[in-house]
């Protein structure tokens, strides 16, 4: 029975976790399997693989075939060296002593990088951190200037209008002394200038009456005077 180490589906949508298996290569992807070898979780950073490395090696020694993501956990794991370097034994090529030498320096090398991108991990999240600090601080200097500059402008506005308030009700205020001054000068220069003039209407009254009656008393003496 031909058997694959792949990947076995988990989780929701958008945060998938993975089981490593040992399946028949005629089942489906999501199917039946022989074996659980591990979980590989992808949405961490760096991403979880916890598997069983002996298990897993021999199934690769008993000729399993790793897909091609399961092929890089158990290389990133060193499964697929530790079978290499066994592989050298059964040609002579090494020692049982100088395989495990030669995997437990691999391992330190191994441990070495993922410490190194370790702490080149936590570095960019501080730097992000401080920059997003540095963001946020900038934001809310920007929001108090641009408040303290509206409060500002509106005391400024505020003052100005009152000022010019003060102004207008000044200049009503000599406007309106100034029209009453104008109109005891006009009253005074009418009376100086003629102070006959001024009729009550009783005595305009009395005037036209007069006229009224002596203007037939003279239209009958020249008539008497035609007549002699």
């Amino acid at each position: 029975m031909a058997t694959r180490i792949r990947l076995q589906r988990h989780g929701k949508k958008g945060k998938p976790f993975f089981h490593i298996v040992v399946a028949d290569s005629r089942a489906k992807r999501d199917g039946r399997f022989i074996e659980k070898l591990g979980v590989y979780n992808p949405n961490t950073n760096p991403a979880t693989i916890d598997l069983d490395f002996d298990r897993s090696l021999a199934w690769v020694q008993k000729g399993a075939e790793p897909s091609d993501t399961a092929r890089a956990i158990l290389k990133y794991q060193g499964v697929m060296m530790k079978d290499h370097l066994i592989r050298g034994i059964a040609k002579g090529a090494l020692t049982e002593e100088q395989v495990e030498a030669k995997f437990s320096k691999w391992l330190e090398d191994k441990s070495a990088l993922i410490d190194s991108k370790k702490g080149r991990l936590t570095k960019a999240k501080e730097d992000a951190k401080k920059a997003a600090l540095a963001a946020e601080k900038a934001v809310n200097d920007a929001r108090l200037s641009a408040q303290a500059a509206a409060e500002e402008a509106a005391n400024a506005t505020e003052e100005v209008l009152e000022e010019a308030a003060d102004a207008v009700e000044a200049a009503a205020e000599v406007v309106a002394e100034t029209a009453e001054a104008v109109v005891e000068k006009v009253e005074e220069v009418i009376e100086e200038a003629a102070p006959e003039a001024i009729v009550s209407p009783k005595e305009e009254a009395i005037s036209e009456a007069e006229t009224t009656e002596v203007a037939p008393a003279a239209e009958e003496a020249k008539e008497e005077e035609k007549k002699d």
